[in-house]
């Protein structure tokens, strides 16, 4: 099967080629860059001369449609609400990468995104890509809203304590870290090597447009409303997230405990991993994976249960995400494609 990937020279983009290139069932369609058409890919990625010379073309909905089985959009928020219902209405399947599909209510996106949203009927067809939790209608989606590269790791944390009724669902912190990929290949004063090196700081604190985005899923799964308090912080390395996660538990239990809960939750996930007791991830250590690795800590003194979920922001967080919702889209193995062993050092 061919997949199109539009928002060619993104950083998204970019991830999906490498990652679509082993895979042995997808061979790389049509690749969309509107302001770079007509250039090679490896002119906008160098380190893929002789690998992906293919030229970047503008976007066609009918000639996408045509040619290729299933879009990747890999394109800022507010672009892909406008170019899905052209795809859509020539029947392409299309997994978005950006957040224009996530949330639900209409309202809610222009509050958090500053956009106009996309046509609510959009809305209510895309289903919400955390492919561990929502296989069953991954299998029958035509349009998937990828999640975001913080609710991937914080809801991974969360959802098994949350489902369990065996926390206090109102006390909920994530202090979130991301490298600076996070932000994208554009020029911008947040990402600039003199601001970011040995530097560390706080951003869009009550503001991030990921926070709603959190909240429904983990409301959905907890069966309760939920908020929580969602501080990000940028750090200087290129990829990774970490989110360090605290909730107070209803009852006492053990890290023990808490594990045997993570451990049964996830036993059939493969791209899951939890860590054994005593054991803390590190980005490090998924870097390159489509891995989650989640390590756990009940402090007996408060009560207290600390979640620490590491990802690939690129990866699980982004492409490597959205080619398993492919995966399971077309019902081959999750694993398909996926199959690194993460880079270290």
């Amino acid at each position: 099967m061919k997949a199109a990937i539009i928002g060619g020279t993104g950083y998204g983009a970019v991830e999906l080629i490498r990652l679509l290139k082993k895979h042995p069932n997808f061979q790389i369609g049509t690749v969309v860059s509107n302001s770079q058409a007509g250039n090679s890919f490896s002119d906008a990625y160098p380190h893929l001369s002789g690998l992906i010379e293919q030229p970047l073309e503008k976007f066609d909905p009918k000639s996408l449609s045509e040619t290729n089985d299933l879009v990747f959009l890999a394109t800022p928020s507010g672009v892909s609400g406008n170019l899905v219902p052209q795809l859509r209405e020539y029947g392409m399947k299309c997994i978005d990468l950006s957040g224009d599909f996530r949330l639900r209510s209409a309202e809610e996106y222009e509050t958090w995104y500053k956009h106009s949203s996309p046509p609510e009927n959009y809305l209510n067809e895309a289903v919400y890509g955390l492919s561990e939790l929502y296989e069953e209608k991954i299998k029958k989606a035509n349009l998937i809203a990828n999640p975001g590269c913080y609710p991937t790791a914080a809801s991974l944390g969360l959802i098994p304590i949350l489902k369990s009724k065996l926390a206090d669902h109102e006390s909920i912190i994530i202090d979130a870290k991301s490298g600076v990929s996070g932000a994208g290949r554009g020029l911008s004063l947040t990402a600039h090597y003199a601001e970011i090196n040995e530097n560390l700081k706080a951003y869009k604190l009550g503001a991030h447009q990921h926070i709603p985005e959190i909240e429904q899923v983990l409301s959905d799964e907890s069966g309760n409303p939920i908020t929580v308090t969602f501080t990000t912080h940028l750090v200087p390395m290129t990829r990774g997230i970490m989110c360090t996660t605290y909730v107070k538990l209803k009852n006492k239990l053990s890290t023990e405990n808490v594990h045997q809960i993570y451990d049964e939750f996830y036993k059939n996930k493969p791209f899951v991993r939890i860590r054994p007791v005593g054991t803390i991830p590190a980005t490090k250590e998924v870097w390159g994976s489509n891995y989650c690795d989640i390590g756990l800590h009940v402090d007996p003194r408060t009560n207290r249960l600390t979640i620490i979920s590491v990802i690939d922001n690129l990866v699980k967080g982004a492409a490597g995400q959205a080619i398993q919702n492919a995966n399971i889209m077309f019902g081959w193995d999750v694993r398909m494609g996926l199959g690194d062993v993460p880079i270290y050092p």
